[in-house]
C-alpha cells in the first residue's frame, strides 16, 4: 500500500492539474460575475445580478470579457488543485496508517492542513486574478457616472497599475498583463504584495477544505456498490464534489467577500479601504449590512460545484494513472 501511495502521488498531480484547467475553463464567466458583484458597494451597483453581470460584460468588453485574468488562473491553477487534493490524500494516508477508520475529526484535520498547504498559489493566483477582472466594473462605473475617477489607494500611482483604469468620461478597459501587475507589485512592495489577503484566503480556505473534504468522503462511500465491490460510479463522484463543494462554498461565502474587497488594489471613488480582515468586517457590517457577506455566494456556489465535481470524477476514475501508465484505473490512498 505504501509503494502504491509513492508511485502514485506524480498521477494525483496530474489529476489535480488537468482536473482544474477543465474546471476553470468552463465556470470562469461565472467567477468574474462574482468578483464584479463582491466588489461594488450598495449605492454604486452596475450589476442587479450574475445574469445582467454577465451581459453588460459581453456588450461592453466582448465575448472574450468575461475571460478576463483566466490565463493566470489557468496557469496556477494547476500547482493549486494538484496541491489541493494530493495533500489531502498525503496527510489522510498519514492518519490512517495504523490500519484505523478515519474518524471525522482525522478527516477534517486533514482537510485543514491541504487548506494550509494550497495557499502558497491560491493567494497570488487569486491577487493577480481579482485586478484583471475588477478592471470591467471600475470603467462601467465610470460610465454610468462620468465624474467618478478611480484612485489607487494603496501607497503610489503607478502607471502600470492605473492602465487598466482609465479616468477619461468614456473610460475603455486598457489591457494589462498579469506579468505587468506581478512586476509592479514586486517593484513597489516586495513579495509580500502578492500575498496581500493571506489572513483572509487562510480564513476561507482551510474551513472549506475542513467542510468539504469530509462531507465528499461521506456522500462517496453511499455510492459504493456493494460491501465486496468498493467502486463509485463516475457519475455519483461527480454528484458528491458538486454537492460537498455547493455546501463548502457557501458557507465560507463571507471569508471570500472579506479575502476580495482586501485583495481589490484599486478603489472606485466613496470606496472604502481597509486595514485588515477585522477592519473590512466592521466596515462592511457599518456600510452594507450582514447580507453584503452573502454577495456573490450564489456565483460562488455555481463556481465550485463542477469545478469539484470535474475534479473528483478525473481524481477518481484515474485518468493522472491512466497517463504516466502506473495502474489501471483508481489507485485510492485512503
Amino acid at each position: 500500500m505504501a509503494h502504491q501511495q509513492q508511485i502514485s502521488l506524480p498521477a494525483k498531480l496530474v489529476n489535480g492539474g488537468i482536473a482544474g484547467m477543465v474546471g476553470v475553463t468552463c465556470v470562469f464567466p461565472i467567477d468574474l460575475a462574482k468578483t464584479r458583484l463582491q466588489n461594488q458597494r450598495s449605492g454604486q451597483q452596475i450589476y442587479k445580478n450574475m445574469m445582467d453581470c454577465l451581459i453588460k460584460t459581453v456588450k461592453s468588453e466582448g465575448y472574450f470579457g468575461m475571460y478576463r485574468g483566466a490565463a493566470v488562473n489557468l496557469t496556477l491553477v494547476t500547482p493549486e488543485k494538484a496541491i489541493k487534493l494530493a495533500a489531502n490524500d498525503f496527510f489522510r494516508h498519514q492518519l490512517s496508517k495504523d490500519g484505523s477508520r478515519l474518524t471525522v475529526f482525522k478527516e477534517m484535520l486533514a482537510g485543514c492542513c491541504a487548506g494550509m498547504c494550497q495557499v502558497i498559489i491560491t493567494t497570488p493566483m487569486e491577487m493577480l486574478k481579482i485586478q484583471l477582472q475588477d478592471a470591467g466594473r471600475l470603467a462601467a462605473q465610470q460610465r454610468v457616472m462620468p465624474s467618478v475617477a478611480t484612485t489607487l489607494k494603496m501607497g503610489g500611482t503607478s502607471a502600470v497599475l492605473s492602465r487598466s483604469y482609465n479616468t477619461t468620461p468614456a473610460p475603455k478597459v486598457m489591457r494589462v498583463s498579469a506579468t505587468q501587475i506581478t512586476r509592479e507589485l514586486l517593484r513597489t512592495t516586495g513579495v509580500t504584495g502578492l500575498y496581500r489577503g493571506l489572513g483572509a484566503t487562510l480564513m476561507r480556505d482551510i474551513p472549506f477544505s475542513v467542510v468539504y473534504f469530509p462531507l465528499f468522503a461521506h456522500l462517496h462511500q453511499l455510492g459504493k456498490r456493494s460491501p465486496e465491490d468498493p467502486s463509485v460510479p463516475f457519475y455519483w463522484s461527480f454528484t458528491s464534489g458538486c454537492l460537498a463543494g455547493s455546501i463548502a462554498a457557501v458557507a465560507v461565502s463571507p471569508c471570500d467577500v472579506v479575502k476580495t474587497r482586501l485583495q481589490s488594489l484599486r478603489k472606485g471613488a466613496d470606496e472604502e479601504t481597509y486595514n485588515g480582515v477585522v477592519d473590512c468586517v466592521r466596515k462592511i457590517l457599518r456600510k452594507e449590512g450582514p447580507g453584503a457577506f452573502l454577495k456573490g455566494a450564489s456565483c460562488r456556489a455555481l463556481v465550485i460545484a463542477p469545478l469539484f465535481g470535474i475534479a473528483q470524477v478525473v481524481y477518481s476514475v484515474g485518468v493522472g494513472e491512466f497517463l504516466l501508465g502506473y495502474t489501471p484505473n483508481n489507485i485510492y490512498s485512503s
